[in-house]
């Protein structure tokens, strides 16, 4: 039976954090789904196509297993992606309790619509504290991001 799984996220920019988590999950699934989605709530930074790009190169730089892909998706519910690719699990990266609280309604309804499961993974302490949302803001103000993303990201933020 071949284990696929979809580690969804913004990823508006991809963390160490998020290469964490995606580097673990590769290494329990068969097959991972890396799935940029619109998040409506968030204004972005990023268009899609240039997330995906950063986080294949990412990938790449980091060195992680074979059996990742990276696609994105902006019409439809998530459960709807994993039935498509044949997906019974999604995989969230967990930080905080925060987290947990968000993310818990997500999973009951996801495994109510289509019997998709969800595993919460931690990530490593040294990651704990990165968010999207922080590297956002320090890069606005001209700060470096270097400590909290991949070589790539660090380096197209800092073009712009």
């Amino acid at each position: 039976m071949n284990r696929i799984a979809v580690v969804p996220g913004s990823f508006d920019p991809v963390t160490l954090g998020h290469i964490d988590v995606i580097g673990r999950a590769a290494n329990i699934f068969d097959e991972l789904h890396v799935l940029v989605v619109h998040n409506p709530d968030k204004s972005a930074l990023l268009p899609i196509a240039q997330r995906v790009s950063l986080i294949e190169q990412s990938i790449a730089e980091a060195n992680l297993p074979k059996n990742i892909r990276v696609t994105s998706w902006s019409v439809g519910l998530l459960v709807d992606y994993c039935t498509e690719v044949g997906a019974n699990v999604i995989v969230k990266g967990i930080r905080s309790q925060i987290d947990v609280a968000y993310e818990t309604p997500m999973a009951i309804v996801n495994r109510n619509l289509a019997g998709v499961e969800t595993v919460f993974l931690l990530p490593s302490p040294a990651n704990a504290h990165v968010s999207s949302s922080l590297v956002r803001q320090v890069a606005s103000l001209g700060g470096d991001v270097a400590p909290y993303v991949p070589k790539a990201v660090a380096a197209f933020l800092q073009q712009g």
